[in-house]
């Protein structure tokens, strides 16, 4: 397996865990059908790919709250409060549901909104993004396999 195919998995999933479109789905599949590819290394790279992707989020999160009575603050006053209201009924291990589609970034950037604390964002969202990609591997190796 090369180096360039692991860099291109890895830099799928981090696109598609920042507030950009990506398809690491896609992307891990396509390598896992590719001869000599190694599951776990794709696996490895997936994942932190999208974590890293998810962290940038947070990071934005936590620099952006400085101006939250700026004009042009991202999050309406309405979003921030139904961020609030999430992460009070479930706590942090909402964080578990970062992978999703259409909420999962909006929750990574909440969380460095809502100041959660970096060491717990990170266990829960690598956990919810190495799940992700674990069932997506181990489907695909099912049923190519």
């Amino acid at each position: 397996m090369t180096a360039g195919l692991l860099f291109g998995v890895f830099s799928a999933a981090f696109l598609s865990a920042t507030l950009l479109v990506g398809v690491s789905e896609a992307a891990l599949i396509l390598a896992a059908g590719q001869p000599g590819a190694q599951l776990m290394a794709l696996f490895l790279a997936a994942t932190a790919g999208n974590v890293l992707g998810a962290v940038v989020n947070f990071a934005l999160g936590r620099f952006l709250l400085r101006f939250e009575n700026s004009r042009w603050f991202p999050v309406s006053p309405i979003n921030r409060k139904r961020a609030e209201v999430l992460f009070g009924r479930y706590g942090r291990p909402v964080l578990l549901l970062s992978w999703l589609p259409v909420i999962g970034d909006p929750l990574t950037l909440a969380a460095g909104l809502l100041r959660t604390p970096f060491p717990a964002f990170l266990l829960y969202v690598t956990i919810g993004k190495a799940a992700r990609y674990a069932v997506l591997l181990w489907a695909w190796d099912a049923v190519a396999g």
